[in-house]
């Protein structure tokens, strides 16, 4: 699933081109993604200007002139992808915007695990798929302290944690295993038990380690792409996940990377080095 720096490559993409622009016409080629479609979402969303693209979690946030908000999750694997000119869509091209300038947005999910719906701007904030997110880790309110107080009574393991919404927002696997892994914070630790020092340096790892991954375009293990359908390169970078084996980046222990499950999902460690 793409996380936070996939989605704000995204946004960054739309934002380069799509404030605005106009939207002449809206192709919705099916009734339904992970949730319906709302009620004439194409007639809607047909002449309204664009006035800015923001970011909420993993959610794409595209404000329009007329009040209005569409609200985009990628799910496990959508696209977002701007082009020029006319070609034929594609089997799993769902809705097809088209802009007064020539350019077309396309969103494609083969799995169809994304969404799209509306809102009105002023009740964003409220609204029931954004109103229960925790706070952003790239924002000025996010650190060590603040951080300790949201786990501070969080009985589960730090790695569950950080991958709950409501704790901090648009964390997924990838980042939370490589955050802790720059921390040196185990993620069987229990989340109650990180304040302080380790707090701040988790805080700290959290924040360098999106905006490494968002410098470099995200990360492209399967169908992730930006908007102009290029590939992410962070997941060169990777430290630990999905290394079991491999050597360990700046560690002399003997067995490597290591992968654990919790709650179902893979967790790549060094052993040694996170306690």
């Amino acid at each position: 699933m793409p996380e936070l720096p996939e989605v704000e490559t995204v946004c960054r993409g739309l934002a380069q081109k799509l404030p605005g622009l106009t939207i002449r016409a809206v192709a919705q080629r099916r009734a339904n993604l992970r949730i319906p479609f709302p009620r004439r979402f194409a007639a809607r969303l047909e002449g309204q200007r664009v006035t800015r693209i923001a970011r909420r979690a993993k959610y794409i946030l595209i404000v329009l002139d007329g009040g209005l908000v569409l609200i985009v999750h990628l799910g496990m694997a959508g696209r977002l992808v701007l082009s020029t000119g006319t070609s034929p869509a594609g089997p799993h091209d769902h809705v097809v915007v088209a802009f007064d300038d020539g350019t077309i947005m396309t969103y494609h999910d083969a799995r169809r695990f994304g969404l799209m719906t509306l809102a009105r701007e002023d009740q964003i904030d409220s609204h029931r798929l954004l109103r229960r997110l925790g706070p952003e880790p790239l924002g000025n309110a996010f650190s060590g302290p603040a951080l300790a107080a949201l786990l501070c009574d969080r009985r589960m393991a730090i790695k569950s944690a950080l991958l709950d919404q409501t704790v901090v927002a648009g964390i997924g696997n990838i980042y939370a295993c490589e955050a802790l892994f720059r921390a040196g914070i185990s993620p069987r630790r229990l989340a109650r038990s990180i304040m302080g020092l380790r707090a701040e340096r988790l805080a700290s790892a959290i924040r360098t380690v999106l905006d490494e991954a968002i410098r470099a375009g995200g990360s492209t293990l399967r169908d992730y792409v930006q908007t102009s359908g290029e590939l992410g390169y962070f997941q060169h970078a990777f430290a630990v996940y999905d290394r079991e084996g491999q050597p360990c980046p700046g560690c002399d222990c003997t067995h490597g990377v290591r992968r654990i499950v919790q709650g179902g999902r893979s967790t790549f460690l060094c052993a040694r080095r996170q306690r």
